[in-house]
């Protein structure tokens, strides 16, 4: 039996919305630029949607800082979508004394007797604005410079067809993608095809989302103590 021995299957964008098309019937000849600019912005309305369902695992990075004694808040890239694990490091970073921290909550942070209270970082606040910012407690102090590094889930590229542009996905999840244009572009151009199309978006999305996890243990430890120093 001969196979390709390759796996570099990563169709364009475009090729993605020309299958997004087919599955409604609207054939390539018929397509109009208005067609194509319909695609794209369903095309990034799609991937702000699957922001929302939580954490896709290749959108994962860390990022890393370097903290400043008497500075409580840092901006974060506004590409975050929510921090998973946060840890400091004494030291700049060179120790490899890595210290995981806690979040706490809005109301945690507003119930605080001293929020300027400086020592080792043990808590941050993750405020979601459309500019976030991590706010830690106690503040960083003096007796050493901190470093710190987080991993995040973050949003999808835009999807951006021009020039042959490709959808930033995983392999898994291209079947899903097509599905779910196909379902909102229905909308616009074949509306007899929505709920045909929507359910096969919700099965392909559903099978694609059971490989969308990490293969570990879980362990459950119940909190017995405060973690406040």
């Amino acid at each position: 039996m001969a196979t390709s021995g390759t796996y570099s299957y990563d169709p364009t964008l475009g090729a993605l919305f020309l299958s997004a098309f087919g599955r409604i019937q609207v054939k390539r000849t018929e397509l109009t630029p208005q067609h194509i600019a319909d695609a794209k912005q369903e095309a990034n309305l799609q991937q702000v949607e699957w922001s929302n369902q939580g954490v896709l695992l290749w959108t994962q990075d860390t990022q890393t800082f370097t903290m400043t004694a008497g500075v409580a808040t840092y901006t974060v890239p506004a590409s975050t979508v929510m921090v998973l694990d946060l840890f400091v490091t004494p030291n700049n970073g060179q120790s490899g004394q890595n210290r995981l921290i806690m979040p706490f909550s809005r109301t945690d942070y507003a119930s605080l007797a001293n929020p300027t209270q400086q020592g080792f970082p043990t808590s941050f606040f993750y405020l979601r604005t459309v500019a976030p910012t991590l706010t830690f407690w106690p503040v960083p102090d003096n007796n050493t410079t901190y470093s710190c590094t987080y991993w995040r889930y973050r949003q999808i590229q835009d999807a951006e067809s021009a020039q042959g542009g490709n959808a930033e996905l995983q392999y898994l999840f291209l079947d899903a993608y097509v599905a779910g244009l196909a379902h909102r572009l229905s909308r616009y151009y074949a509306p007899q095809f929505e709920q045909q199309r929507g359910a096969d978006y919700e099965k392909s999305f559903s099978v694609a989302m059971k490989q969308n996890v990490e293969n570990v243990p879980l362990y459950i430890n119940p909190g017995l103590a405060g973690y406040f120093r």
